[in-house]
């Protein structure tokens, strides 16, 4: 039996496993899986500024291409907890990634050693396993099954925590035999899906609400296919946006307190029927169950059996990944179709059709004034970038009207951090999309804020050549703090404006504070502002150019007015508009160019 350390072994399986990226910072806990990932050259290293910058690269590069796990290392101690943020966005939004950190050695982790600290025990809550692996010979196993775990049921991430003795210990292990474990993924039966289709011959306006375990299962080719056999309109969830084309005639809009569109929330309440597939129900889709739920029955696909009936009580659950679900609803349907059993549903698509016509057109973006209105803004994205565009966005007011006026057109085009919603996990998150795929044209998305709190990671993009566009929406304020803060009738602590000592007298009539392009440029990225609509087309055109030329990220910055109220409300039949709506065709490009 082939000797070496476990360390070498780890290394090992991770390469049969598929494995060829990681993110990370090494450090003196995990310097033995270093010294065997530079010994091996099979796995790519990207060294992070800061450790869960590491992890939520390591979430983007994942959620870029079906099929990957994202990787992210750190030394004990501080780098595990850095990570745990990382950690969280993944579980919440079912994303496999693994963590490994170094640790102690094993007869000193329990006397208070330094950068000691029980990482497994801290990260359970926000993994499927947390594991401090205590046996050398152990560890080939430990890396088998995080695999296994992550890939099986609801994925999600896995920590491995490797005491440094353990890495450095001697162990027999044959890699050539090595075989990695079977997946396991639930799956309807035959006898479900007839079921369900039974309950949705009896409906008269139903919807399928595409959530993103479909995207997960890389299912939404089966998702278009079963809207179209049957008719059936779909309304997606934020993380199941790009699972149909938003130019579909059976895409229905999303529906929500947020990120949702006019006409999506118009064909939810119409609906009396819903089939939610891979989705969760969450809050800032449903609002209250009891306004949500109100005159419609429901039935629920999903993968994991503890979400049936956790936000409301379905009519009918069915536990099942989603592309087992959809290939069987497909099939059944087909057969359906055959014998001319199928319920016509072209008036009610046409219903659907008419109100995203019509409601559509409803949001005003053609804003001329300066500074520059965010509905503006999205107006000359949606012109500037094309259908096979990229965004990557976390949380905020940038992301919430972004979600309202941009356009989605495929699977993995949208890629969203959704329940977590951490600050600052947008510029890592888009370096992870870059270093899986380098062709794919990426266009990241954040307000100020979003992007001060992570921004020394443009460093990585500059350092690695990951050229990506970044547009930074700057008012200057915590603007969806500030929004909700209007129920306190307050505003307070939420201004990030300061007199820039640096700035000179005269520039800018506002106090943006941060200097933006200063910095960036100090990351040894480019960047420029624009202030005015007609400079934003030039200025794409300028950072394409430099992302071809140098190969570095490229920061658009935006300056916008400082209040600006984005509709949203506290129930999907109380939106509250707080712009005025849009009068003529030209008040509403964006809309148009979503029914063309």
């Amino acid at each position: 039996m082939p000797k070496m350390t476990a360390a070498m072994a780890a290394v090992l399986v991770m390469e049969k496993e598929g494995v060829t990226q990681a993110f990370g910072v090494p450090g003196a806990a995990i310097n033995p899986l270093y010294a065997q990932l530079r010994e091996r050259q099979t796995i790519g290293h990207i060294l992070a500024r800061h450790v869960e910058g590491a992890s939520h690269m390591a979430e983007g590069y994942t959620r870029a291409k079906a099929g990957n796990i994202g990787v992210c290392i750190g030394t004990s101690g501080p780098a595990g907890t850095d990570m745990i943020t990382g950690l969280y966005s993944a579980q919440a939004d079912s994303i496999p990634i693994l963590c490994i950190t170094g640790q102690a050695p094993r007869a000193r982790m329990h006397k208070e050693d330094f950068q000691a600290v029980d990482i497994a025990r801290i990260a359970a809550p926000v993994t499927k396993w947390a594991t401090t692996v205590m046996e050398p010979a152990q560890v080939p196993r430990a890396f088998q099954q995080a695999f296994h775990l992550m890939r099986s049921g609801r994925p999600g991430p896995v920590l491995i925590d490797l005491p440094a003795d353990v890495q450095t210990a001697e162990i027999e292990f044959d890699i050539d035999t090595y075989a990695p474990l079977p997946v396991y993924k639930p799956a309807a039966t035959r006898a479900q899906i007839a079921h369900a289709l039974a309950m949705l011959q009896t409906a008269e306006r139903p919807l399928i609400v595409a959530g993103g375990g479909i995207i997960n299962a890389d299912a939404s080719a089966l998702l278009v296919a079963f809207a179209e056999l049957t008719g059936i309109p779909v309304i997606p969830t934020l993380m199941g946006w790009g699972a149909i084309p938003d130019d579909h005639p059976l895409m229905a809009g999303m529906a929500g307190l947020q990120t949702q569109h006019r006409y999506g929330n118009a064909t939810l309440l119409a609906s009396d029927f819903v089939l939610g597939i891979g989705n969760r129900w969450a809050n800032r889709h449903t609002g209250s169950p009891e306004v949500y739920c109100r005159g419609r029955r429901f039935i629920h696909v999903d993968i994991e059996p503890t979400q049936i009936g956790r936000v409301f009580a379905p009519d009918y659950g069915i536990v099942s990944d989603a592309r087992a679900a959809l290939e069987l609803f497909v099939e059944v349907a087909r057969e359906m179709q055959a014998a001319g059993t199928l319920k016509d549903r072209r008036a009610w698509a046409a219903d659907c059709a008419a109100r995203k016509r019509d409601l559509g057109q409803q949001r005003k973006t053609q804003f001329d004034q300066v500074p520059m209105k965010p509905q503006r803004v999205y107006q000359c994205m949606n012109r500037a970038f094309g259908r096979d565009t990229t965004y990557v966005s976390t949380i905020g007011l940038s992301q919430i009207a972004g979600a309202q006026f941009l356009h989605v057109y495929h699977p993995r085009h949208w890629i969203n951090c959704g329940q977590a919603g951490p600050l600052g996990w947008t510029v890592p998150a888009a370096l992870g999309v870059r270093a899986a795929d380098p062709g794919r044209r990426i266009v990241a998305l954040s307000g100020d804020y979003d992007f001060q709190f992570m921004l020394e990671e443009l460093a990585v993009g500059a350092q690695f050549k990951l050229p990506y566009l970044h547009l930074v929406l700057n008012n200057s304020y915590l603007g969806l703090i500030r929004q909700a803060q209007r129920g306190f009738n307050m505003d307070y602590c939420v201004q990030l404006g300061f007199d820039n000592i640096n700035t000179p007298p005269g520039q800018n009539a506002r106090r943006y504070g941060v200097d933006h392009i200063k910095v960036v440029e100090g990351l040894g990225c480019k960047a420029i502002r624009v202030e005015r609509p007609e400079d934003f087309a030039p200025a794409i055109a300028q950072a394409e150019a430099w992302m071809s030329e140098y190969q570095v990220p490229v920061v658009v910055e935006v300056l916008l007015e400082q209040v600006t109220n984005i509709a949203m409300g506290t129930e999907i039949n109380a939106i509250h508009e707080f712009e005025e709506l849009a009068t003529t065709a030209a008040d509403a490009p964006t809309a148009l160019a979503l029914i063309d």
